[in-house]
Parts: structure tokens; C-alpha cells; sequence
């Protein structure tokens, strides 16, 4: 496996030519050994990508190079191992190669995208973190790209359901990026994988997380657009989803907020409404009977003003004035049982005085 390791690691060959030559030689090994006449025969192959070949033949030191992959425990997973994820294989411009720490998606299981601003408001970062959640306990395999604000949200909503994740970097899996979600990168390799199409050691340079965005859409079979700029990363998430042939949803805000704006068009353009998790989940055919049954237990256990005020809150954050109006309770009474349903962990204060419903 170390000569198809040499293969995919020519950096001035595209994933197509790299096929191409393994499809003629048939195996990595024999494309190293081609002597430099027949490589200049091949019709496919300009004379700087020849040069380039001869030149990765000098300086990758294929032995030492693949010892390190397997120290770093590495998994190597070309385009025509068994391991490949077939949702990647069904995609016009899938990776020649994916180098994973952990474990890569499970075949045949549902998986979801969570995607969104790296800056994203609170109101963003607890949707994640509730859809996450929500998806991850009823079985759904969480997909997102480990970045700030969103991303990482989701990923923790789902390692906190107990479910498995997986992380798409814009780098080598051997780099942490962003550096402050060290203890995340480690999370989901114990519980789901980290997953690139770049070399080990790369660093996250800008090129690469377009190109990183395709594979998250790829290994998802639904794409959830949290909060978006009116031109962000997650709308080329988005665009990618659409030309693969996937569904897309998209979480609306306020009309005042910017990072609603690319939410909303793609809502526009015919993206389905994140309303709720349960909701998804009803319209992906999963739980229904199931969901209902869990939010009817959870009003029966309430007492009346606390289902009083549980009722009145969703998932978009709601303020002590206006819960004082809807529900017609006095501040002391509505404090009290505002209380009473955090401790019971039915709803979440997001900021002061805001609160939402997290079951």
C-alpha cells in the first residue's frame, strides 16, 4: 500500500490523472517503477506533470513517509479500497485518497450535515448544539467541518447525544485547526473519526476548505444550513449538496440579521425550514410516533404553569417581557418557574433573560 500512498501524494497530478494512471498500470507500484520514456508516451500526461512524477520518485522518501503514517496511526483509504465510503464514490469529483484518524462514516446509516458561520450568534450555536443533540440520539450520524461557532457545535451536540461524528478538516488530520478545539479533534476520534483529503502535515490553507466542503456534503445524505452570511462557506456546502442531489434545510432568523440572510435565500430558492429537530425527524421518516410520545411525556410531568410557560417556548429565544405578556403571568411567578425548568433541564437560558426550549 505505500507505493499507492506514493501515488496519491504527487501533488502536481489531479485526482483524475492519478486514476487514470493507476487504471492503465493497474497498481501504485507499477506506476513508480514506469521508466521515463513510456511515461512520456502516455497521451494524458503533459510534460510537467512527467517531470513532476520523476522528481516525487527523488524526494518523497516513500518508506520513512509511510512508517510515520502508521506511527501516527493514519488510516490510508484510497478511491478503490473497500473502505471508501460509497456516498464519495457516487460524486463526480470525489477524493483520490481519505487519511483518517478514528473511523469513517457507517455505511447504510443516515447522516446529516451541520453547517454554519464561524461567528455565528448564540441563537446559532444552541441550534447546533440542540440539533446535534437531537439527530445523534435517535441514531443519525453527525457530518460537519470542526471550524469555530456552528460546526463545532454541532459536533459537540452530538458527542453529548451520545452519537458518533465526523470531522472534515481543511488540512492534515494530524492538525488540530483550529487550535482551540483540541479537545473536540480528540472527542471525535474516540467516538466517530477526522476525516481529509490532504496530506498529513498540511497546514489549512484558505484553497483547501471549498475543496474540503464537498466532501461533507458528499458523506451526508441531508445538508443543515444553521446561519449563514449572504456569501459564506456553507452556501458553497449548500451549492455542492444541490449538485450532488441532496436535500438541503436551512434554520431562518431574524429578517434584521445578517447571518440569517444566506439562510434565507437558500429558504427562497426552495431549501426546506428547520422548524425543530423533532420536525426533521418527522420528515426524514424517523421516530414520529416515538418524538410525540417523549414531548407528550414531558408535558405530563410539568405542572401546570410550568407547562404554561413551556409552551410558550421554542427554539428561538424568547425575553422575560414577552413571556411575561404571552403567558400572563406575573415577573415573580414566571422567574420561579423559569427556574423550575432549567433545573429540570427543559429549557436553557442562551443569554440574559432569553431562554429556549432544549426538549
Amino acid at each position: 500500500m505505500k507505493y499507492e500512498y506514493w501515488l496519491a501524494a504527487i501533488s502536481c497530478l489531479s485526482d483524475s490523472k492519478k486514476r487514470l494512471l493507476r487504471e492503465e498500470y493497474k497498481e501504485g507500484r507499477a506506476v513508480y517503477y514506469i521508466e521515463e520514456m513510456q511515461l512520456r508516451r502516455l497521451p494524458f500526461l503533459k510534460d510537467k506533470e512527467v517531470e513532476g512524477i520523476l522528481a516525487a520518485k527523488k524526494e518523497i522518501k516513500l518508506q520513512r513517509e509511510w512508517e510515520r503514517l502508521i506511527e501516527k496511526n493514519i488510516r490510508f483509504v484510497p478511491y478503490f479500497s473497500e473502505e471508501y465510503p460509497k456516498k464519495l464514490s457516487q460524486i463526480g469529483d470525489g477524493p483520490y485518497a481519505l487519511y483518517v484518524k478514528g473511523k469513517l462514516p457507517k455505511e447504510g446509516s443516515l447522516s446529516v450535515a451541520i453547517v454554519g458561520a464561524r461567528k455565528c450568534t448564540p441563537y446559532g450555536e444552541e441550534m447546533a448544539l440542540d440539533y446535534g443533540k437531537y439527530l445523534a440520539e435517535h441514531g443519525v450520524q453527525v457530518i460537519s467541518g470542526m471550524a469555530r461557532g456552528v460546526d463545532g457545535a454541532g459536533h459537540r451536540g452530538a458527542l453529548n447525544g451520545g452519537g458518533v461524528t465526523f470531522g472534515v478538516l481543511g488540512c492534515g488530520v494530524d492538525i488540530c485547526y483550529p487550535r482551540e478545539n483540541i479537545g473536540l479533534y480528540m472527542d471525535i476520534q474516540k467516538r466517530g473519526g477526522v476525516i481529509s483529503e490532504q496530506l498529513p502535515a498540511k497546514p489549512p490553507l484558505p484553497m483547501y476548505f471549498p475543496m474540503r466542503n464537498r466532501i461533507i456534503s458528499g458523506l451526508s445524505d441531508v445538508v443543515l444550513v444553521m446561519e449563514a452570511r449572504e456569501k459564506s462557506g456553507s452556501l458553497i456546502t449548500a451549492d455542492q449538496a444541490l449538485e450532488q442531489g441532496k436535500d438541503v434545510y436551512a434554520l431562518p432568523g431574524p429578517a434584521t440579521s445578517r447571518l440569517s440572510l444566506g439562510c434565507h435565500s437558500l429558504i427562497r430558492q426552495g431549501a426546506g425550514i428547520l422548524i425543530s429537530p423533532k420536525d426533521l425527524l418527522t420528515e426524514l421518516g424517523i421516530g414520529g410516533k416515538e418524538l410525540e410520545q417523549k414531548s407528550d411525556k414531558i408535558e405530563k410531568m410539568l405542572e401546570n404553569d410550568e407547562n404554561v410557560v413551556y409552551s410558550c417556548l421554542g427554539f428561538f429565544p424568547k425575553g422575560i417581557s414577552q413571556l411575561i405578556e404571552e403567558t400572563g403571568l406575573s415577573a415573580p411567578v414566571l422567574m420561579q418557574e423559569l427556574i423550575s425548568l432549567e433545573l429540570k433541564g427543559c429549557i436553557r437560558e442562551v443569554s440574559k433573560n432569553y431562554y429556549i426550549r432544549v426538549r
